[in-house]
């Protein structure tokens, strides 16, 4: 799924946006979106495309990355797979001939860009540490997602359920949040109990409660701006320590 271009007088590897796809277990069409979204942000510059035969025989398009932009598309999705990316770009690498520099001009390049991928790395990891620590200082087990995105600077915890529900995570049944089989034992799980009224017939209660990978892709959609913002937001991504549910 590794390509090699041409580019002046260098080869340089490139890696689809289907295989990235693969390494951090997402959609191609997400990656493909998140492409996009950084080059309009300029971030990065929008790769080429090309067109591949799929496992039913059918033409698809993908972008043809670099190395260095892999890194940044990466760190957006899912920062705790770049050890997995370092170990694919690796093997691809040792795959191809060793690149000799013939002119001072080359060796300096070279060497910048080998600065340039130790510097986006570096990067990476700085913000996967960054969000391990903020989940670990916002999760709690058996927190709702109400709970969570409390101490989510800006968030409107009020419209959370409805903003999962859009994305399939929850359903509403008889005035009660439920949980959706996309989500269920990945994102979000659920509490029963048993609700005796006076005077009234007994009723099931449900309670969806957060799971730490849900806590995660809910914490990823806030720093991406995904999640409903209260008008008095500062535009600030910050979170407060929340105390552990009982």
């Amino acid at each position: 799924m590794n390509q090699v271009i041409q580019t002046g007088n260098s080869e340089s590897i490139t890696m689809s946006s289907r295989e990235i796809a693969v390494l951090v277990n997402s959609r191609p069409d997400k990656v493909k979106q998140s492409i996009e979204r950084l080059a309009a942000r300029g971030v990065i510059q929008l790769p080429p495309l090309g067109e591949v035969k799929n496992h039913l025989g059918q033409s698809v398009a993908e972008y043809r990355v670099s190395k260095r932009d892999s890194y940044v598309i990466v760190a957006q999705l899912s920062p705790e797979f770049t050890a997995r990316l370092v170990d694919r770009w690796q093997e691809l690498e040792s795959q191809q001939s060793p690149q000799i520099p013939q002119t001072m001009h080359e060796a300096l390049r070279l060497a910048a860009d080998a600065l340039e991928q130790n510097s986006q790395l570096t990067i990476a990891n700085q913000k996967q540490t960054a969000e391990i620590e903020a989940l670990q200082s916002l999760f709690s087990e058996g927190m709702t997602p109400a709970q969570f995105v409390k101490g989510l600077n800006g968030v409107n915890c009020m419209a959370i359920n409805q903003a999962l529900a859009d994305r399939k995570w929850l359903f509403r049944e008889g005035g009660h949040w439920r949980v959706g089989s996309y989500a269920r034992d990945t994102y979000l799980t659920e509490q029963q109990s048993q609700i005796t009224p006076r005077d009234a017939e007994p009723f099931v209660q449900y309670k969806p409660v957060l799971l730490r990978k849900g806590a995660a892709a809910i914490y990823k959609l806030y720093l991406n701006r995904q999640l409903v913002m209260k008008r008095t937001w500062n535009g600030e991504f910050t979170h407060d320590t929340i105390k552990k549910v009982a």
